[in-house]
């Protein structure tokens, strides 16, 4: 048989397919078919040409291809009796892009930040072959290849993808697919700062978590301490304090595995609680006040220093400072020198704390003497060192004032001069001393401030006695002055029969020592004469030595 068909057909549009043989016979024995069509959208129709111009059996196939008959073979078969000889016609439906999909790589396990995606737009059938790709990501364009490579995933990638591919017919449409990036992150409501009592709620997502279609788990930390797991994705506080403040993190787990989020500061802020006022004076080396304030608020409170009302120092806007005053502040922290302090600067201090949130104070009565005492070089010098002492008063100017000098609690001298001199200090004159100045204001008598002169052991008290009631019974006293305290050691010959510090133990049951300050006592039981011989005292500290020997007589 021969066949007349068109080149190609077009999907949705009837076409005819003819076939045809020279042959007939009219008693019927050449039968002329098609094969393989779909009888349900197709109709067969079929003359015969008997005339001068020739002989011709045609049967005509009439059908509306899909583009699933693309590539599809039909047979055009002649037979007489079990004699066949067929054509073949091999349709080209043109057709728009079909069974568009949308393939995702990789297929299984969590996609995670930075991680390598494809997503590759196959086409089931097209003809002509695709001439375009589009991709959508939750309906806006994002593409226009085959294949949309994303090498580094973010948490913003997530979302519903589908493609287009095209040709001269038209575009074939993919179903949408998820992306789903397993990314963990918190955020905080009403905000990531709070004041409070605030009800604040901290919130662990990844996204698109309520169409994950699995139960997610949930594990909190506090500063990287575990707090508490489960499956709620909110940790709530219904009034947040200042010791609910810190870092936050959280970890979620689903079968395939699990992210743990970047923490979140959960800052709380608070009004100033109540200020610590610290009032110091030091008369050594300059008359020195020093006013300290520190508070606890968050954020940061501004400090403010009055005396009697009247505002000496600010953490924020300086006032205008006098001369003899110095300020240093830092967060939360404000501290007043006051220079050359006298009476005058006595009074009731105040520190005031105010933030947004509120403010505090607290307050503190200094009271300054008239009269102090300063010594030169130091309160505590070596035997032999220059030491002046200086009486500093406000007395009245107009008129020359007197000053008293007291050692322990003892008259020393009354001078016009403010000064008392030890050209070369010695032990003895160690002690408590305070100075009164006298005018015609009144008096004023200083503190009493402690000299204190370091020198070597002088040479050691050290006495032997023997009781014989009750038992012979030695006993051997020795004590020093010196400063600071000495070590005593009790010799006899090369033995060491007791010392204060460091010493075996007694090398005799019937030898018992006790010491006390710069003082030791043996007492020997039992004397017998092997006990008796010289024995030698020493002593010694940081500035020299001293001994003494007695000789003791059974």
């Amino acid at each position: 048989p021969s066949v007349t068909v068109s080149e190609e057909q077009t999907e949705g549009q009837r076409s005819t397919l003819g076939c045809s043989t020279p042959y007939f016979c009219p008693g019927g024995g050449i039968v002329l078919r098609w094969e393989g069509y779909d009888p349900r959208v197709s109709e067969v129709s079929g003359h015969v040409q008997l005339d001068t111009g020739g002989v011709c059996q045609q049967v005509n196939l009439t059908s509306s291809f899909s583009w699933k008959d693309h590539s599809k073979k039909l047979l055009c078969e002649v037979s007489d009796g079990s004699k066949r000889a067929s054509a073949e016609v091999v349709l080209r439906v043109r057709h728009a892009p079909k069974d568009t999909q949308v393939s995702l790589s990789p297929s299984s396990g969590n996609i995670g930040v930075g991680d390598k995606v494809t997503l590759s737009c196959e086409v089931g059938s097209s003809h002509p072959p695709v001439s375009g790709y589009h991709w959508y990501k939750d309906g806006v364009a994002v593409g226009s290849e085959r294949v949309l490579a994303l090498r580094g995933v973010r948490r913003e990638d997530h979302g519903r993808y589908h493609c287009e591919a095209q040709n001269a017919l038209g575009a074939g449409v993919s179903p949408p697919v998820t992306l789903r990036v397993f990314s963990a992150e918190i955020s905080a409501s009403p905000a990531a700062e709070v004041r409070e009592g605030t009800a604040t709620t901290l919130s662990c997502d990844v996204p698109g978590r309520e169409g994950h279609g699995e139960e997610l788990s949930y594990t909190w930390y506090k500063n990287s301490a575990w707090l508490k797991e489960g499956t709620a994705h909110t940790l709530v506080f219904p009034a947040v304090t200042t010791g609910d403040a810190g870092y936050y993190s959280c970890q979620v787990t689903n079968s395939q595995g699990s992210d743990t989020a970047q923490a979140i500061s959960l800052s709380v802020t608070y009004p100033p609680r109540i200020p610590t006022l610290a009032l110091f004076q030091e008369t050594q080396g300059g008359r020195l006040v020093i006013v300290r304030c520190t508070v606890d608020s968050h954020p940061p409170a501004t400090l403010a220093i009055d005396r009697d009302g009247a505002v000496l120092a600010t953490s924020g806007a300086q006032v205008a400072l006098r001369q003899r005053l110095g300020v240093t502040a830092s967060r939360n922290s404000l501290r007043l020198e006051i220079r050359d302090a006298g009476p005058r600067d006595g009074g009731m201090y105040g520190c005031t704390a105010s933030n947004a949130h509120g403010n505090a104070s607290a307050t503190k009565v200094l009271e300054i003497r008239a009269a102090a005492l300063l010594i030169h070089p130091s309160a505590e010098v070596t035997e032999g060192t220059a030491v002046t002492l200086t009486c500093v008063g406000t007395g009245d100017r107009a008129e020359e004032p007197l000053y008293t000098w007291y050692r322990n609690g003892r008259r020393l001298q009354e001078s016009s001069i403010p000064i008392l001199e030890f050209p070369s200090v010695h032990g003895d004159d160690a002690g408590a001393f305070q100075c009164q100045v006298q005018s015609g204001n009144g008096s004023d008598t200083s503190e009493a401030v402690l000299l204190r002169v370091f020198h070597p052991p002088r040479r050691p008290a050290l006495s032997s006695f023997l009781q014989s009631r009750g038992g012979r019974l030695g006993i051997i006293q020795c004590s020093v002055e010196s400063d600071p305290e000495s070590s005593l050691t009790l010799r006899r010959g090369d033995d060491v029969i007791a010392c204060t510090r460091g010493c075996p133990q007694a090398t005799s049951a019937r030898v018992r020592a006790t010491s006390s300050y710069n003082s030791l006592k043996v007492e020997i039981r039992d004397v017998v004469v092997e006990d008796e011989g010289v024995y030698v005292c020493q002593a010694g500290n940081s500035q020299g030595n001293a001994s003494a020997a007695v000789d003791f007589k059974a």
